[in-house]
């Protein structure tokens, strides 16, 4: 009989291990899940968040009608009376927190309109602003004007760096209000991954939707504890899973449970309240909440998706994984099997190969919608389909089908 060749076995080990060590070729795998997801049959209860979309219908008189370059902050230009307009309906329904993803920077015919915008802003229980962290420039701000997180063990040398602040609102906003960070690095961000933690010359800062739980929460960042590549700990006991780069992975899913409104239906509801007509929604649920305003044209950024980990932090809908030795548990099943792929035919193993990814993708489908237990996807698909293709094109027929 023929010796078994062992060189699959050490191609299929080798290529394993390169695709559980290498975090590039692990994104594949996110792009895998958010499309499970996409596909799983799971609902969510309503989240105690809001999110107030303004259109080029909603806000006729917004500036720019170009998209910005990609990377640049999603600063768009409102005028103070238009949002003061949005706060003082908000308002009117008593939310905990009201934030804006847009940078408020005021255009120079806008100044004398400012002082509207301030004295609303003024009424707001929480207001979370957007900013942007850059180089160092004119606009930085120093460490203790920023809020930063005392309480953080592990090693830091994995979160996004910064030294400055490319892109804030004025002084007048940002004494009266709390900063959130928009910063999605290419690197640690996409459609379900969103950074939780940046670092600002040293120190640890919360990103805009860390930001705003802590604000509903009433959390200080004295209370919050983390511990980089495991968790950070709320003060009410909740746990938000941390990868080593500061990110969290998303629940796709918890975009369902977003309540989502017009600027112009917020504008109508708060009339008919305030003229006690019958009210055309009933947004009484606002009470308590989380309210973001962006803009739904924004392409700096995917849809949705500060919100959406908001909401999957309210719901406790985190994604599982599995045990950190699964990947290698694949990693040796596959190099078990190259040897005996040698003893079926190309059209068998070709077979095989279909039934085992179908089977497969239903079962981490299943897992999803049951457990929100994620199996890692690429690595077995990789190595399946590495030793079909070895099987197909390299090794030489079985020495049943040559006798």
């Amino acid at each position: 009989m023929r010796p078994l060749s062992l060189w699959p076995v050490v191609v299929i080990i080798l290529l394993g291990v390169l695709i559980a060590r290498e975090p590039r070729l692990q994104r594949v795998d996110d792009v895998l899940l958010y499309w499970f997801m996409a596909n799983a049959v799971s609902e969510l209860q309503p989240a105690a968040v809001t999110l107030v979309e303004v259109g080029r219908d909603d806000s006729p008189t917004t500036s720019e009608r170009k998209p910005a370059p990609k990377g640049a902050a999603a600063q768009r230009s409102f005028s103070p009376l238009e949002l003061a307009l949005f706060l003082q309906a908000a308002l009117d329904f008593q939310p905990a927190v009201i934030g804006f993803e847009p940078i408020l920077i005021w255009r120079e015919r806008d100044k004398d309109q400012e002082q509207l915008f301030t004295d609303q802003a003024m009424r707001v229980p929480k207001l979370l602003v957007a900013m942007e962290l850059g180089g160092k420039g004119p606009r930085d701000l120093k460490v203790d004007d920023i809020p930063t997180l005392p309480q953080v063990t592990g090693e830091r040398g994995h979160l996004a760096e910064f030294t400055g602040v490319s892109h804030r609102p004025g002084d007048d906003i940002r004494l009266i209000s709390t900063p959130g960070f928009i910063n999605l690095p290419n690197d640690r961000s996409d459609r379900i991954r969103v950074p939780m933690l940046l670092e600002y010359r040293g120190e640890i800062v919360p990103s805009f939707p860390l930001q705003a739980i802590m604000l509903w929460l009433r959390a200080t960042p004295a209370d919050i504890r983390i511990e980089l590549g495991s968790h950070i700990l709320l003060p009410n006991g909740w746990r938000i899973p941390l990868h080593r780069d500061g990110t969290t992975k998303v629940n796709p899913a918890a975009a369902r449970s977003v309540r989502r409104l017009t600027l112009n239906q917020l504008l109508l509801a708060a009339q008919e309240r305030s003229s006690h007509s019958p009210p055309t929604m009933d947004l009484t649920s606002l009470k308590g909440q989380i309210i973001l305003l962006r803009l739904a044209d924004d392409p700096l950024q995917p849809p949705n998706i500060f919100s959406t980990a908001i909401a999957t932090v309210q719901s406790n809908a985190y994604l599982r994984a599995v045990p950190w030795f699964y990947d290698w548990l694949i990693i040796l099943l596959a190099a078990a099997a190259a040897p005996w792929l040698e003893r079926i035919s190309k059209s068998t193993s070709l077979l095989v190969a279909l039934a085992l990814s179908a089977g497969y993708g239903l079962l981490a489908l299943s897992l999803l919608e049951s457990n929100r237990i994620w199996l890692p996807t690429f690595l077995p698909l990789a190595l399946l389909w590495t030793l079909i293709l070895v099987r197909l094109f390299v090794s030489p027929a079985p020495l049943a089908s040559r006798q």
